[in-house]
Parts: structure tokens; C-alpha cells; sequence
């Protein structure tokens, strides 16, 4: 269960823009619920969602405006840097390390690995000794793409593939 909202594992508050309400989606079936799930703890939940509306439905970010992710790098041979610290020179093409990325995504989204210990075995970043810690950091400090999804998440909330110069990601906000 999410400490920060109440909900079981892999579910998440997304807000429908269509009609400007929350909803619950399962991250790793995309089943999605107007409801809490089962097993919510609704207290804990209406605690967050007051936070959540009283910020106008954006994701909670710390007073400096800055948040903090890890991530799971994979990287390909048309990375800005085809090199990491367990391959000298990467060779997989892009459709591959999509394919790499989603599959361990599908592993810890089924909670068969913990994110950190994916990160720190297989990410082909340097922050992989820290479990794909990359501490606190702020607008313009990351790529777009990825500052975009690692602000668009809610705390401990994991993102979808993000592409950028670097290769394939996979975010979680953890603060």
C-alpha cells in the first residue's frame, strides 16, 4: 500500500480531462475505476486528495519546486553516449532497448523485483549504484521529456517508457 495515498500496489489517482475528476488506474493491468479499489485505505486517501486538489490537481512538489526521481536507463547505439559502466560500446538498436525497458517494467509493475535493486543490477546510467537515485533536481535541469514525466508523477507513482537523448527510461518519483 502507498503510504502517501492509501491505495493498494501499482494503482494510482490520474485526473480524467475530460470531466476534471479523479480516477484510479492499475498501472500494471490499466484496468481503471471511477472507485477506490479494494483494499484502499480511504482515510489516508482523502487526506491526499485534499492536498492533491488544493494544488489544482498537479502532483505535490516540494516547497523549492524541485522533485526527486530514480530511474532504469537503457541505453542504445544512437544514445547521445553509447557507453555505460558494465558496456564499453552499446550495440542494441532502439526497438530493442524498448523492448528491454518494457520488460522491466512488466517485472517490477508485477512486483517480481524492487525497482532499486532492477536499477542498480541493469541501468546503464551511473546513478545505477545508487539504485537509480538522482536526488532532488529542478525544471531545466533534465531533458524534457523526462522532466516532463517526473513532474507529472505522483510520489512513488512509476512512469511509462520516457525516450530521450540518452536512451529508454523508466521514472519514479520518489520525492
Amino acid at each position: 500500500m502507498s503510504v502517501e495515498t492509501g491505495l493498494p500496489p501499482n494503482w494510482t489517482i490520474k485526473v480524467s480531462k475530460t470531466h476534471n475528476k479523479e480516477y484510479y488506474l492499475n498501472q500494471q493491468t490499466n484496468e481503471s475505476s471511477w472507485d477506490p479499489p479494494y483494499g484502499t485505505d480511504k482515510e489516508t486517501l482523502n487526506s491526499y486528495i485534499q492536498k492533491f486538489k488544493n494544488n489544482d490537481y498537479k502532483p505535490v512538489i516540494n516547497k523549492d519546486g524541485k522533485v526527486r526521481a530514480s530511474h532504469i536507463l537503457v541505453k542504445n547505439k544512437n544514445s547521445r553516449n553509447p557507453k555505460s559502466w558494465k558496456n564499453s560500446q552499446i550495440t542494441t538498436t532502439r526497438e530493442e532497448s524498448i523492448n528491454i525497458a518494457s520488460e522491466y517494467l512488466k517485472k517490477i509493475l508485477a512486483g517480481d523485483v524492487k525497482f532499486d535493486d532492477l536499477a542498480q543490477d541493469n541501468s546503464d546510467c551511473s546513478s545505477h549504484s545508487r539504485g537509480g537515485d538522482l536526488g532532488y533536481f529542478g525544471r531545466k535541469e533534465m531533458q524534457p521529456p523526462f522532466e516532463a514525466a517526473a513532474y507529472d508523477l505522483h510520489l512513488h507513482e512509476i512512469s511509462n517508457l520516457i525516450e530521450t537523448d540518452s536512451g529508454i527510461h523508466i521514472l519514479q518519483r520518489t520525492g
